[in-house]
């Protein structure tokens, strides 16, 4: 599993990286408060969460190198959860953020925290392989979008 050049299982807390040339993250404290919400509410506990946006091209690489898929994604999740202690790295291309957002007119920071908001649930154990799966998944990330600001 890659991992962020400053991660230290010891810290916990959300952490936000930015490896993309044209992104820097905005709104953290808010963002940090609203995951570990998330977390909570399903009965766990906050370990490490980094949060990396990056190109198409390195999300391509890590896609390919770790899981052997050679398409495009918006983002990749590596678990490291322990029993109840949620950690872990999503890696979120920025360039499918902004295309996704295009798509499906959506604003473009609503489009991230839907995407952070899925590779979070992927880490508190939610599946979206199957149709049923997918829709749960969704219908999870439309409550959760909801509750930011709550």
């Amino acid at each position: 599993m890659p991992l962020t050049p400053d991660h230290d299982p010891a810290e916990s807390g959300v952490h936000f990286h930015a490896d993309h040339p044209s992104f820097a993250f905005e709104n953290i404290a808010a963002r940090s408060a609203w995951i570990e919400r998330c977390i909570d509410h399903h009965d766990c506990e906050l370990g490490r969460i980094n949060i990396v946006a990056v190109t198409d091209e390195t999300l391509h690489a890590i896609n390919i190198e770790f899981l052997d898929h050679d398409t495009l994604t918006d983002i990749i999740t590596f678990d490291d959860v322990h029993d109840k202690l949620i950690g872990g790295e999503l890696y979120i291309s920025w360039d499918r953020v902004l295309d996704n957002a295009v798509v499906f007119d959506l604003d473009e920071e609503d489009e991230l925290d839907r995407v952070i908001i899925h590779g979070v649930l992927h880490l508190l154990g939610f599946k979206d392989k199957t149709e049923e799966d997918a829709a749960i998944m969704r219908s999870k990330e439309d409550e959760w979008l909801a509750l930011r600001s709550a």
